[in-house]
């Protein structure tokens, strides 16, 4: 199991001692953990703040049986502001954002975290940096959701505009042929040529907050545009610009990400439910990881996988595992 703090976690089994006057005692890594829903069959519990990262047992009072683990997912970049996934170079860099709020010029716009969790200032200038993609030459290129532009940055940090007038730009997502697809979170859904050139690609809802894209295997554009709905789609729009509903029934669906084997993974962000979902196609999304106020999401390139809140990047190298043990 996988876990970061303040995710809920749910542990199957029989015979649980929910009978007595207070609910069972369960601790993780020897912290006392608050159970929030219990059944003689079943107990969720909230995973303590200050655990290390790492293995950490499980153990419930008055239960006897094989030990539990959970990987607990350790912090792997702080002092953020995230509005969108994070997005990792092809040598496993991480580049991060302080999008603060509407109009701030902050002192750095993009960080980049090396793969030993090393922050370094790597570009500034930017106003509101939102959404960020690479190109297959490496390039790294971020969009100003007050500025209406996506820039392309250099290798030293330096910036240039690559697309202006483009609304308000959120998510960014590369096209097999190199054209950059943004969306507008008004609703407008463009292409841009490796030019710098914008044409409306195809239309959706708007949204209250940002687009979120990713381009799947199968060349199609998935958008996630969250609303006031307690059930919003993640929509599938195919090369021609049909617009088709690939999911319906997250409540704020997010981040998007694809992981080496093609199989989607979206963050749902409704408070309370918030997590991080596996999606295989014509099956039930599955919880992998809950967690509060989650993102974004990104897959490094050796398969690792990162979650991201408003201001904190959370990293487990390797595989991930459904958030569900059985004793």
């Amino acid at each position: 199991m996988w876990a970061i703090e303040g995710g809920r976690i749910h542990i199957d089994g029989t015979a649980f001692p929910v009978d007595l006057p207070r609910l069972p005692d369960v601790r993780i890594g020897g912290v006392p953990a608050r159970v929030v829903q219990a059944s003689s069959s079943s107990l969720s519990v909230i995973v303590p703040p200050g655990l290390e990262s790492g293995p950490a047992p499980i153990s419930i009072a008055g239960v006897a049986g094989g030990t539990l683990f959970i990987d607990v997912a350790g912090q792997f970049a702080t002092g953020l502001h995230q509005v969108d996934n994070p997005v990792f170079d092809r040598d496993g860099n991480l580049y991060v954002t302080y999008s603060g709020t509407r109009g701030q010029q902050v002192p750095v716009s993009i960080f980049r975290v090396r793969p030993d969790g090393t922050r370094e200032s790597f570009s500034s200038g930017i106003v509101n940096p939102t959404s960020t993609a690479i190109d297959r030459d490496g390039r790294l290129y971020v969009s100003s959701r007050f500025e209406g532009t996506v820039y392309r940055v250099q290798a030293d940090g330096v910036v240039e505009s690559f697309a202006t007038d483009l609304g308000i730009p959120c998510g960014l997502a590369f096209a097999a042929d190199g054209s950059l697809f943004v969306g507008d979170r008004s609703g407008t859904i463009f292409r841009i040529d490796r030019g710098g050139h914008a044409r409306p690609f195809a239309s959706l809802p708007g949204s209250i907050a940002a687009f979120h894209l990713a381009l799947g295997p199968d060349d199609m554009l998935y958008v996630a545009g969250p609303t006031l709905s307690s059930r919003d789609a993640i929509y599938r729009i195919d090369p021609d610009g049909g617009v088709t509903t690939r999911f319906e029934g997250f409540g704020r669906p997010q981040g998007l990400a694809f992981d080496a084997d093609g199989v989607l993974f979206a963050i749902e962000a409704l408070a309370g439910v918030s997590g991080l979902y596996r999606m295989p196609e014509n099956r039930a999304p599955e919880l992998v990881l809950s967690g509060p106020g989650l993102i974004g999401v990104a897959f490094d390139p050796n398969g690792g996988l990162v979650v991201c809140s408003n201001d904190t990047v959370y990293r487990r190298a390797g595989d991930w595992h459904p958030l569900r043990a059985r004793r």
